[in-house]
């Protein structure tokens, strides 16, 4: 009895490994100008991105800043380490991700954001209002 119910659990510990594996969109990517690697990493039930690296991570002999950040406060902060996406949820649909949140530190806004994957490229499709057509789509590539 005790052999099975050991057995029954590296049995479920085996599938909860296998189901384990990363999801695809998980990973380092290069922005579209390719001046900055950004790490998509899960965060409980949904996704998020971080500045992971920088072509230029200074100015002026410092740590770039969140200049642009419409909070007074936050214009302190380095860019470099910065999350900037936050709240994308895996959809029903293979490969699309919905009812994220994208900051912008290059002007300091936030944006809607939804993302299409395809086998090397993100499409993000970061817009206003919640209407995916005032918006503009950027590519990702794969970098890792």
């Amino acid at each position: 009895m005790k052999a099975s119910k050991i057995f029954a659990a590296l049995l479920a510990l085996f599938f909860l490994a296998a189901n384990a594996t990363p999801d695809p969109i998980c990973g380092l990517w290069w922005n579209e100008e390719r001046d900055a690697k950004l790490e998509i990493y899960k965060k409980g039930d949904t996704f998020e991105a971080k500045i992971a690296w920088l072509k230029e991570p200074n100015a002026d002999g410092k740590p770039k800043v969140d200049k642009n950040n419409p909070d007074p406060k936050l214009r302190s902060r380095p860019v470099l380490g910065l999350v900037i996406l936050r709240g994308l949820r895996k959809t029903n649909a293979p490969d699309f991700y919905n009812n994220g949140r994208i900051y912008d530190p290059k002007n300091g806004r936030t944006y809607n954001c939804r993302v299409t994957l395809t086998e090397k490229r993100l499409a993000l499709r970061g817009f206003v209002l919640g209407l995916p057509f005032f918006g503009r789509t950027a590519v990702w590539s794969r970098a890792d």
